[in-house]
């Protein structure tokens, strides 16, 4: 029997005694002394948050399957732990085994949203592993780095020795078994790393210089070793069908974020959202085999025991074999009493159908997502979505008994006007307005519409990755815009309106586009007391602030600075799919109010045809 690493008096003092104890159901137990690679995942945010994450349980799958590996987790200590691990000097640990991370070989960490960073630096901390990469012995692990943000590492990339590019599904099999033969040859931490470097997509930073222009801008970015590749290219699994996918996912046994057995079902997005760094990173699209996808569907839920299933996907509505797979869904499992939940739906006929079969419509409510008010702006960022599309949705759904909308928008959007924010409420009243045309006896009590803006962050391998962006200021100016003139509007009491933090909002856009030097700041905001920054009632954006200042970074440089056409990004090393010139291109069309048609209409010749399949190949090219 394990042997717990924290006392009962301990557990009894933190709140949820379930985030370190492991035992889940379906937890892989193997003797970590017969196997030659330990390998700990980590989700740098609380366990409910990383128990949610769909990409460790695949990794986590992936490398058990391998008999010379035992992969174990961690997640970040809740605020009542934390201190408790400091004074009695206990070493984080992982679940499985409940040993010290810093006995393991690796110690891989996800990174799925800037807020994150110093969380990343907590776990280094608590596990007793120098932060700095550069200050670790022969004796650490090796600490990688992978994720929607590892497409820019910079601004931490001196926290980790290399990072993965891409996909997992791919290549960690050459990672680990080149560990292996560099241990049996007796080599050393950096003869690691150079072989390491020689895999497509694997940056060790280390290997690489970065020189600055006196403007502060980037004058080159060059390596500083014969194995360092110039250009890092991304890793796609091009065979979702064929490829590992878990049929015993974790079981935890406290409630988490998502609750549920996850069904990814396509990769990447046809749409080509201007602004939507998801939607570039992960071309070309994918499918799942629909066979597959029953498959496994049978699988989770046998072997977990869960009571909903939801299709993962970031634009469900454009995978193929879709009214197949739901209504699969629904005859195979309805019986059991197996919810369905299908986010990322357009809302059309099908839709509808599909959500009154799993929803009970007295309770839910349907979401949109305009991201902009106006159509002006809305052929700016690309959506692809008219106003007549948006208000007969609502209207069907409405007359099918719904009467609860959220809409979501952005403000602070490139070449934004005062009557592109106001539109946001006028559209929200208009939806509203169309509700009321429903005669009363058959209206399903009063219209609920929740109206939430977030504020625009320009990310990387996006068109919009050149622009500048709001100050804070700006932001709060343009939140006001829309809060005054929805209380001029005639059916303002059937709207709630929401707003998203923009002291956060500028955090994220310092780190999305942020470099190196940022690596000091972050490492001292940590020990000044930041930590759980995606968490509100822990953000502290005056300590950041500070630090900032006594570091000599000017926020505006990164946030509010637009960018040369010709600028080098702290990003550029990186081959996403898609080409610097493309995201001009499509930058400039924006500006020109310009739409570009979805991939299965028209090829836009962004470059994701280079990975030889998915969407790109479904029809002849045009360009």
């Amino acid at each position: 029997m394990r042997k717990l690493a924290l006392s009962d008096d301990i557990l009894l003092q933190v709140e949820k005694p379930a985030r370190y104890v492991g035992g889940e159901v379906n937890m892989v137990v193997k003797d970590p002394r017969a196997v030659d690679i330990r390998f700990c995942m980590c989700f740098p945010d609380v366990y409910e948050v990383g128990m949610s994450h769909l990409g460790i349980q695949i990794l986590y799958d992936m490398f058990n399957r391998r008999e010379d590996t035992y992969c174990e987790r961690v997640y970040s200590p809740w605020m009542d732990l934390d201190p408790i691990l400091r004074e009695r000097n206990i070493p984080l640990f992982a679940l499985e085994s409940q040993e010290p991370v810093k006995n393991f070989d690796f110690l891989g960490i996800t990174l799925q949203y800037e807020m994150c960073y110093t969380n990343i630096l907590q776990i280094l901390d608590l596990s007793q592993i120098p932060i700095f990469a550069k200050d670790r012995g022969e004796d650490d692990p090796i600490v990688i780095g992978g994720g929607p943000c590892a497409y820019n590492p910079e601004p931490i990339a001196d926290f980790f020795d290399f990072f993965y590019i891409g996909e997992g599904e791919t290549v960690y099999d050459q990672v680990l078994d080149l560990y292996k033969e560099n241990k049996k040859n007796g080599g050393t931490r950096q003869d690691y790393l150079a072989m390491v470097a020689t895999i497509e997509g694997m940056y060790v930073p280390s290997l690489y210089d970065v020189a600055y222009h006196e403007d502060g801008t980037i004058a080159s970015f060059t390596p500083n070793h014969p194995n360092a590749r110039p250009t890092i290219r991304k890793q796609v699994e091009m065979q979702l069908s064929d490829t590992f996918y878990p049929e015993k996912p974790l079981v935890p046994f406290i409630k988490t974020v998502q609750d549920r057995v996850v069904l990814e079902i396509q990769r990447g997005c046809i749409r080509g959202c201007r602004f939507c760094q998801a939607g570039m990173l992960y071309r070309p699209i994918r499918e799942r085999d629909v066979e597959f996808l029953k498959e496994r569907a049978k699988l989770m839920i046998s072997n977990t025991g869960q009571e909903e299933i939801t299709l993962s996907s970031l634009s469900s509505s454009d995978y193929k074999a879709l009214p197949e797979l739901v209504y699969y869904l629904i005859d195979e499992f309805g019986k059991q009493k197996v919810n369905i939940s299908l986010p990322s739906l357009r809302i059309d006929a099908f839709a509808l159908d599909v959500m009154s079969k799993v929803q009970d419509v007295k309770k839910s409510s349907l979401t949109f997502a305009p991201e902009a008010g106006s159509q002006r702006m809305r052929n700016v960022i690309n959506k692809g979505l008219t106003e007549e599309n948006i208000l007969k949705g609502s209207m069907d759904a409405f007359r099918s008994g719904w009467n609860k909308v959220k809409l979501y928008f952005m403000l602070g959007l490139p070449s934004e006007t005062q009557e592109d924010i106001e539109a946001i409420a006028v559209l929200s009243d208009r939806i509203a307005q169309e509700y009321y045309t429903i005669p009363k006896s058959e209206r399903n009590g009063k219209v609920q519409i929740i109206t939430s803006t977030s504020f625009f962050v320009p990310k990387p391998f996006t068109p919009f990755q050149w622009v500048s962006m709001n100050t804070q200021e700006q932001f709060l100016t343009k939140q006001k815009m829309v809060s005054n003139k929805l209380k001029e509007l005639i059916n303002n009491r059937s709207i709630r309106y929401n707003w998203h933090d923009a002291d956060v909002t500028i955090m994220e856009g310092i780190f999305a586009r942020g470099d190196r030097r940022l690596a000091k700041s972050i490492y001292d905001a940590y020990k000044a007391g930041c930590i759980y920054d995606a968490w509100s009632e822990y953000f502290r954006f005056d300590l950041w602030a500070k630090t900032f200042e006594e570091n000599g970074v000017d926020i505006s440089f990164y946030t509010s600075r637009e960018r040369a056409k010709d600028e080098i990004f702290p990003w550029d090393f990186i081959d996403a799919g898609v080409t610097k010139e493309f995201l001009w291109r499509e930058y400039q069309k924006g500006l020109e109010e310009t739409v570009t048609p979805n991939c299965r209409k028209k090829c836009a010749g962004c470059g994701a045809r280079s990975f030889n399949g998915g969407v790109c190949y479904e029809t002849p090219e045009e360009v």
